[in-house]
């Protein structure tokens, strides 16, 4: 068969594509379970119903194992905790079409702004669906029209300070909210690449924009194709199952969007531009920018299509190339964000990011002592598979009730327990911690007599986010003066997208860590990957090591540390500045302060 014969068939393989090569994601499903039950709150269907949705949503998250796999395998899927047959069919359907008919269904009967009125903080299905049905709220400018008319407060459950509430955090979330999950980005990018892969007019696909550059939250994502047929590529580009609407479509660049509205773009280039189109299309703008006046005042024009002096291309086959040509070495894309990379680089003082292999183990996990799902053993065993040398169990503490949070007794309980799997799993070790609340006046939240006989004391604030900066700063460097806090975790509290993150000097506070010999965590939990890039730079500038931490609750959780070394990449950390690239028992000592 030619390439003209094979081009003529792309739609029909597209009819099956979907099954046979792409991957639907068990966060995917998840997703789809977890919308369908907040569209049938808000219509007030049965309860019953919507229970079962959003547990089989939550199973599904904590499986293992790759749902679309067991559907190919022909697992029964009714076997799984709280997944009866009709779920079980509904999540075979999810996963070899992509497609969840009873909530597209739903789609069209509801505004597509519904959705957006959950991601404001404060309103969950209840309330949107008081606000839908007894207002006919059901966009944004609606609920905030209403508000500012002083609708609100009269209905059932809300209140003047609810109302008020509502317009405070509508403002927050326009200066907040900047684009999908990096996480929620890679699985649209793993599908796409894997999609265009499938034809064979792309020679190289490669992600490319701020997703490569792998900023926390992602706008659009831009594909760059290398390919000798730019048409045949285009249409395969086009024909993508899951997209919605082609917005735009030409000989090298396309557009499309898909069901949630994300943005692909598509860039197709010769093979001798490729590494200048990279460059080009991974920025930042700034950065960019920065190179080309370096070009300029070499006689170089650098563009996306190579770098040239007068006509004649001298480079762009490679990114290596682009910076050669202008007198500098390989800049990593992490820090390509015009912070000083260009000097830096000229210099010589790039840093050595640190690498995944770098990691020897992990200092914040969760078991099913309170909220996680896997046992103890469970977990060692999967941080074993990673390759770890140790694994941190830091289970809550008993403020936090609603994730049975463990008091002195059941802490030392599990203490015991540690102690004797260390016999069993040796040369592993399993440390010996918790996550210990930071409560309001600065006190932590199990006394003195039993954190100092853990290994590691994980420190965070869980409540009170809206106190004042000079409160805030003040509270926290309180429960630093505690001898025996190790480690300040998630040391902004945002959650991305939700909760913007607290107020307080931060210098002051790094400056206090420095003093007392405390550690600032980078949780890679993919909603939090707090603490951010300028954080972890600010920290350095103190001398603060850093902790890179998956704030595991199941075992494949353990695989989100990665998202944490992308924001460890970002603020220019090394090897030698991260915590848990220590052995273990050089660890141990650097966790004892004094």
């Amino acid at each position: 068969m030619n390439r003209i014969q094979k081009n003529n068939q792309l739609t029909k393989q597209n009819e099956t594509i979907a099954g046979e090569s792409l991957r639907v994601h068990n966060s995917a499903i998840a997703d789809m379970f977890y919308e369908y039950a907040d569209l049938l709150q808000i219509r007030n269907e049965n309860a019953f119903k919507i229970r079962a949705y959003r547990n089989a949503a939550r199973t599904i998250t904590s499986l293992p194992g790759d749902i679309h796999e067991s559907v190919e395998n022909g697992e029964d899927l009714s076997q799984l905790p709280g997944i009866g047959k009709d779920l079980a069919s509904k999540i075979a359907q999810i996963a070899k079409t992509g497609r969840f008919d009873e909530l597209e269904k739903l789609r069209e009967t509801m505004s597509p702004e519904l959705s957006k009125l959950m991601q404001i903080e404060g309103l969950g299905g209840r309330r949107v669906g008081v606000l839908y049905r007894d207002l006919g709220i059901d966009s944004i400018e609606k609920l905030e029209r209403a508000a500012k008319e002083h609708k609100i407060a009269s209905l059932r459950g809300f209140g003047a300070k609810t109302e008020k509430a509502i317009l405070e955090n509508i403002e927050k979330s326009r200066r907040y909210v900047k684009g999908i999950l990096l996480s929620e980005a890679q699985e649209i990018a793993s599908l796409f690449t894997r999609y265009m892969r499938e034809s064979e007019y792309c020679d190289t696909v490669v992600v490319a924009g701020s997703f490569r550059r792998r900023k926390e939250t992602v706008r659009d994502l831009d594909i760059l194709v290398t390919s000798s047929y730019p048409r045949e590529v285009t249409d395969h580009f086009c024909n993508y199952p899951f997209a919605m609407k082609v917005s735009s479509r030409g000989p090298t660049r396309s557009s499309v969007a898909l069901r949630n509205g994300f943005k692909v773009d598509l860039r197709v280039v010769p093979q001798e531009s490729f590494g200048a189109a990279l460059h080009y299309f991974t920025g930042s703008q700034a950065h960019n920018i920065a190179v080309r006046k370096r070009g300029g005042k070499r006689g170089l024009k650098i563009s996306e299509y190579g770098v040239f002096r007068e006509e004649k291309r001298v480079a762009g086959r490679t990114e290596q190339e682009v910076f050669n040509a202008v007198g500098l070495p390989y800049i990593e894309p992490e820090l390509r964000e015009d912070r000083g990379e260009i000097d830096a680089a000229l210099e010589r003082k790039l840093p050595k990011l640190v690498k995944r292999n770098d990691i020897l183990g992990d200092l914040h996990t969760h078991t099913n002592y309170t909220d996680g799902v896997a046992s103890i053993e469970q977990m060692v065993e999967a941080a074993k598979k990673r390759g770890y040398n140790y694994v941190a169990v830091t289970d809550h503490s008993k403020r936090i009730a609603m994730a049975h949070g463990l008091d002195e007794s059941a802490l030392r309980g599990q203490m015991e327990r540690i102690d004797l799997l260390n016999e069993q799993v040796k040369p592993f070790t399993i440390l010996k911690g918790i996550e210990v609340d930071i409560l309001e006046d600065g006190t932590l939240d199990l006394p003195d007599s039993v954190l100092r006989e853990l290994d590691v004391v994980v420190c965070s604030v869980h409540s009170k986010f809206s106190l004042s900066p000079q409160k805030q700063t003040e509270r926290i460097i309180r429960a630093m003066d505690n001898p025996w806090f190790s480690i300040f975790a998630h040391p902004t509290g945002r959650l991305i997208n939700k909760r913007p993150p607290m107020q307080y000097d931060v210098e002051k506070v790094c400056k206090a860590a420095s003093q007392r010999g405390c550690f600032i965590e980078i949780n890679s939990s993919p909603e939090r990957l707090d603490a951010n890039d300028l954080f972890c730079m600010t920290a350095r500038t103190f001398g603060i090591p850093v902790v890179i931490s998956s704030d595991a609750h199941r075992e494949s959780d353990l695989d989100n540390i990665a998202f944490g070394l992308d924001m460890a990449r970002r603020g220019w950390v090394e090897k030698g500045e991260v915590l848990n690239c220590l052995s273990v028992k050089s660890l141990k000592a650097r966790l004892k302060r004094g």
